[in-house]
């Protein structure tokens, strides 16, 4: 029986042995193999981790350099005219002198963005059909630029807007270039465009802040007297041929480009001889000009009123105070009366009802807002012409103003310049322009300079501005002779 026992005990302990030693071999060192998985699963976390920093690294660099593209822009919009044509200069970039803000601020970005490695751009924004896409036109690098659905309906782009930003160049089978990011929309951050109000929701109200034209020109001061401009201000320029009214249209101007920092000075030039085109753009450096000549197609004339209007209105839209002197209404109507598809119908003159439509329009979008922002437009009327549609049109447009300077030919054929017919002239609601004290002078002197013939009043109004540094004192002046008698 010891022995059997013995025996059971024995086998007993070999299988325990058995069992035992797989576990002692699973428990010893790995194989080769098994060293290599491991191995391999600690590289790959490693190296995971590694490229998470990377990505973290990276992301924060290019957080910060959209910080600090954001900063440089910021910066760039805040500096005023002086200082940007000085930073123009140092970037060597041509015919800076005769650039407005706007153009600076555009032409120095597209060269900071070469420092950077990056190619910006801007155009006018062209929205084809309901949005779904646009082109930016008469763009900085030559060809348009493509711009997709989604970035017009994230900053609600419109026609006309002017859209700076980072340009890629054609990929594949691509034509046009793309915009990659939005960086300003009409010289903001495009931010501020998701606030902007449509220009029919703003409310209109009469003009209410006099523009300053200074006290150096005369016919400035004359103007200041007899009828003054205000923010918002819808005004007419009657004016026979050779009566000085581009000569008037530099003078304003240049005194309101002067005087009044905040107003950006636009000059809209239709039907007009190319010589003229050059001498105001010489004449007011300042001012953006935008023309079509005479020997243009009238299509391009009202194409190009029609831009001008629209930038306006965006402009406007954001706050802005935008003044345009436009020379002629009444060419520009000529314009449409051949443009425009017939209605069938004539009046006198020649002309289609339809045709003065759209001139009127343009006109009527002269306004001062309520809570900020203003368009005033100052448009010529030609009269005494020898055409009998030049009158009808004058006719049609002669209530629709607040403000009205005629020119007289009389004084301008005795070579009295400024040649305007100062009883006629004036504006609506002129006391909202000039205090109470004041106007009631202005109303003195021009009941005595009605007793005089109309050469006569001009020559005494003229040498009694020469006697004098400026309006005010005048005004002080003629009340102290009229309270001594």
């Amino acid at each position: 029986m010891k022995t059997k026992e013995t025996k059971i005990e024995v086998e007993m302990g070999k299988n325990q042995q058995e069992q035992i030693e797989p576990v002692k071999k699973k428990r010893g060192r790995p194989k080769a193999s098994e060293t290599k998985e491991i191995l391999g699963l600690s590289e790959n976390l490693e190296e995971k981790k590694q490229i998470e920093k990377e990505e973290e690294t990276e992301k924060k660099n290019s957080s910060e350099n959209l910080n600090l593209e954001e900063e440089m822009i910021k910066d760039i919009l805040s500096q005023n005219v002086t200082k940007l044509k000085k930073m123009a200069k140092e970037y060597k970039i041509e015919n800076f002198s005769g650039m407005s803000k706007h153009e600076l601020i555009n032409a120095i970005l597209i060269k900071k963005g070469e420092e950077r490695g990056k190619t910006y751009g801007f155009g006018k924004l062209d929205v084809i059909g309901d949005g779904n896409y646009g082109f930016l036109r008469n763009t900085s690098i030559g060809p348009d630029v493509y711009v997709s659905m989604s970035q017009i309906k994230r900053f609600f782009l419109r026609n006309e807007d002017i859209v700076f930003g980072e340009l890629r160049i054609p990929i594949g089978t691509e034509k046009n270039y793309g915009i990659l990011k939005v960086l300003l929309v009409n010289g903001d951050l495009p931010e501020k465009s998701l606030e902007r109000p449509y220009f029919d929701d703003l409310v209109p109200s009469y003009p209410d802040e006099k523009l300053n034209l200074g006290s150096g020109e005369i016919s400035s001061r004359i103007i200041d007297l007899i009828s003054p401009i205000g923010k918002g201000q819808r005004g007419l320029i009657v004016a026979p041929p050779k009566a000085g009214k581009t000569v008037l249209l530099s003078t304003i101007a240049n005194d309101i480009i002067k005087y009044n920092p905040e107003i950006d000075v636009w000059i809209l030039l239709i039907d007009e001889r190319p010589e003229e085109v050059t001498d105001i753009k010489e004449n007011v450096k300042d001012a953006e000009v935008y023309a079509a000549t005479f020997d243009e197609d009238p299509r391009v004339h009202t194409e190009v009123t029609e831009n001008v209007l629209r930038m306006a209105k965006r402009q406007v839209e954001r706050g802005k105070n935008i003044l345009i002197l436009m020379d002629s209404l009444t060419r520009l109507a000529r314009s449409y009366n051949i443009t425009i598809p017939s209605s069938g119908k004539l009046i006198s003159g020649g002309i289609d009802p339809n045709a003065l439509y759209y001139p009127k329009r343009f006109l009527g979008a002269a306004r001062n807002i309520k809570n900020g922002g203003s368009l005033t437009i100052i448009a010529t009327a030609l009269v005494e012409t020898g055409s009998r549609m030049d009158e009808v049109i004058f006719e049609e447009f002669k209530g629709t103003g607040n403000m009205e300077i005629i020119l007289s030919r009389t004084l301008e054929q005795l070579r009295i310049f400024p040649a305007i017919d100062v009883l006629k002239s004036g504006t609506r609601r002129e006391e909202l322009l000039i205090p109470r004290e004041n106007l009631e002078k202005i109303w003195k002197l021009r009941r005595e300079l009605s007793e005089m013939s109309e050469v006569e009043g001009m020559r005494n109004l003229i040498e009694l501005i020469k006697k004098y540094k400026n309006n005010d004192e005048l005004l002080e002046d003629l009340y102290k002779v009229k309270k001594g008698k």
